[in-house]
């Protein structure tokens, strides 16, 4: 190894960015005092004369600077920061600005203690049928999404359905608060909601997260409830404590991104024309509304999902089930929770959607919509 001058110190000083200019810089530089008055071999401010530079000057040197850079690394991280938590500071707009926009006309309905607060402002449409048969249906959003991800179904539900779509707390352009998210706290929302707006009985519809929300709500309230169509339900699965716990750990401001792109993978099939545009807009969306509270309903509604399981709750679901599923997939594995599902439901059916992944009102929102117009008709009194 070569010693000296360019040894070990030296490589040092030049992964911190010195290379060549390691040594020749005023002492004083680095905190020490200059070679001409160290009183290193003599008496203070004596003229003493000047020894080459060896392996500990180099490293003293190499460590002040890299001190002094992390030093400034974090100072700028902090400031980073701070300017962050400054733009959360601002609460996400009521309605869409710079992204695409429902077509129906939006309102606003305010809850007063659901989830012991003391209001919540929830964004909402209603969508009169063109042939009114006497039915209504509320299209439960799926995790994070908003009214505009289902502006294709609610079209063609509307056909002879009047229809309802909210988007849940922390999501969308309702509000945000900044509390704990979990499944009953949206299943105690979507009751109150409909308490203030449509006491009647309702037809649930949903995917994903709408999905295990519809069946749930179903199996508490089968009287409420008596039809319940849903594609792809989240909790579809064993429960996964570990993976919960995990989630909830690492949760926060700086690990969402990385994790809602790994999750948004899993949505759209490879093959599916529209999938750049989909996730570009849908991070758009991101942007515009992103809050603590968002993050917190992200990360809160994610982890709640996997440490619980639909499997128990399938056996005592009364009311007749139309079960979606798109053989692309696989996420959770999913395929085999909806083949689980749909044997121990009483009174289920099921159907498949070649070539579909995730978000089946996405990328099939006509054949979707027809396949469960068709199921939910047939419990329609005749009048």
């Amino acid at each position: 190894m070569t010693r000296g001058r360019w040894g070990r110190g030296a490589r040092m000083g030049r992964r911190a960015g010195t290379r060549g200019k390691l040594g020749r810089g005023r002492w004083s530089e680095v905190g020490l005092e200059s070679p001409e008055t160290c009183p290193q071999n003599g008496a203070a401010g004596e003229v003493l004369r000047k020894r080459p530079r060896g392996r500990m000057d180099l490293r003293l040197r190499a460590g002040a600077l890299g001190v002094r850079r992390g030093a400034r690394w974090a100072v700028g991280m902090v400031l980073g920061m701070g300017l962050l938590v400054a733009c959360d500071e601002s609460p996400p707009p009521r309605r869409p600005q710079k992204v695409r926009s429902t077509p129906y006309a939006q309102r606003d309905v305010v809850l007063r203690g659901v989830g012991g607060l003391d209001s919540l402002r929830i964004r909402y449409i209603e969508v009169r049928p063109r042939e009114d048969v006497g039915s209504a249906v509320l299209i439960v959003p799926g995790h994070t999404s908003r009214i505009e991800g289902y502006d294709a179904l609610t079209e063609v539900l509307r056909a002879r359905h009047r229809v309802w779509v909210l988007d849940l707390p922390g999501s969308g352009y309702s509000d945000h608060p900044d509390v704990g998210y979990d499944l009953r706290f949206f299943e105690d929302v979507i009751v109150e909601f409909l308490d203030e707006l449509h006491p009647e009985p309702i037809f649930l519809v949903g995917g994903s997260q709408g999905g295990n929300l519809a069946l749930r709500l179903g199996a508490r309230f089968p009287e409420r409830f008596p039809r319940l169509a849903v594609w792809a339900p989240g909790s579809a699965w064993e429960p996964m404590p570990v993976a919960a716990k995990a989630l909830q750990l690492i949760g926060g401001r700086m690990t969402f991104w990385p994790v809602v792109w790994g999750q948004s993978r899993f949505w759209y099939g490879k093959e599916w024309s529209g999938r750049d545009a989909a996730l570009a807009a849908t991070f758009d969306y991101y942007e515009e509304i992103m809050s603590p509270g968002f993050r917190r309903m992200y990360f809160g509604l994610a982890s709640d999902q996997l440490g619980k399981s639909l499997f128990p709750v399938a056996p005592s679901i009364d009311s007749p089930v139309w079960l979606g599923w798109g053989d692309q997939d696989h996420g959770g594995n999913m395929g085999e929770g909806v083949e689980m599902l749909a044997a121990t439901i009483p009174n289920c059916e099921l159907r498949i959607f070649p070539g579909a992944r995730h978000a089946l009102a996405a990328e099939v929102p006509v054949e979707l919509g027809e396949a469960i117009d068709q199921f939910l008709r047939r419990g329609i009194p005749a009048r």
